[in-house]
C-alpha cells in the first residue's frame, strides 16, 4: 500500500509526519536525496529538511545520485526504511534519477509500501508528467532530458508553494493554464498531501 507524504516545505509540515506514521519513526533510517538542489543558489531547505528528520529521531543517510555508484543507489534505496527526495530543479532531478535508474528503483519501493517523503521537486516528480511546471523551474538545467514523463506514482499533479514567496504568481499562472486540463493538487508551504493507499487528503 502506497504511503506518500508530499509537501512544499518539509520543515513547515514535519509535525504531521508522526501522525501519518504513528510509532514508526524513532530509530529508522531515511535515504535522503538532495540532488535537485545541486545547482540551486537558494538551497537552505536541504539542511532544514535534514534537521527536521533528525529531530524526530530518524537517521539521515544521504544519497547524491550524481556521484553514487549504481550498487550504492540500489543498496540504500532498498535497505533504508524511508525515502526522502528534496526540492530544487524538478527537470534536473528527473534527468539524474532516470540516468542512473533510480527512478525505477524508487517506484518499486513505493509500490512495495515504503514511505516516500517528497519536498517540492521531490513531490512533483511523482506526477505522470512534469511539463506543467516549466514556468516554475528552468528545464534548460536538464539538457539531457528527452521526455517530461515522470515517475507516474500518483494519478494527480502536485503543485507546491501556493501563496508562498517567491512563487505566488507562477503558481497562479500554472493553475490558470492547466486547471481544466489535468487534475492539479495545489498546496501552500503549510500543507501536505498524504497518500495512504487509495486515500488522498490534504492536511494543514
Amino acid at each position: 500500500m502506497k504511503k506518500l507524504f508530499l509537501c512544499s516545505s518539509f520543515q513547515d509540515v514535519a509535525k504531521f509526519l508522526p501522525e501519518f506514521i504513528p510509532n514508526d519513526l524513532e530509530g529508522k533510517t531515511v535515504t535522503f536525496i538532495p540532488t535537485a538542489a545541486l545547482h540551486e543558489k537558494v538551497n537552505f531547505f536541504v539542511k532544514s529538511g535534514k534537521k527536521a528528520l533528525e529531530k524526530m529521531g530518524l537517521t539521515v543517510d544521504e544519497l547524491e545520485v550524481t556521484t553514487a555508484t549504481p550498487s550504492e543507489i540500489i543498496e540504500k534505496l532498498q535497505k533504508n526504511d524511508f525515502i526522502y527526495v528534496s526540492g530544487g530543479n524538478t527537470f534536473f532531478l528527473l534527468q539524474e534519477l532516470r540516468r542512473v535508474g533510480a527512478d525505477k528503483q524508487i517506484v518499486e519501493q513505493i509500490e512495495a509500501g515504503k514511505l516516500y517523503i517528497g519536498e517540492s521537486a521531490g513531490s512533483l516528480i511523482l506526477a505522470p508528467n512534469i511539463e506543467y511546471v516549466k514556468q516554475m523551474d528552468d528545464c534548460k538545467e536538464a539538457q539531457e532530458l528527452t521526455s517530461f514523463d515522470a515517475l507516474n506514482a500518483v494519478g494527480f499533479y502536485p503543485l507546491p508553494h501556493q501563496n508562498s514567496f517567491p512563487f505566488q504568481k507562477v503558481v497562479e499562472k500554472i493553475v490558470a493554464n492547466y486547471n481544466e486540463k489535468i487534475p492539479l493538487k495545489t498546496i501552500t508551504n503549510a500543507q501536505a498531501i498524504l497518500v495512504d493507499g487509495s486515500d488522498v487528503k490534504i492536511v494543514g
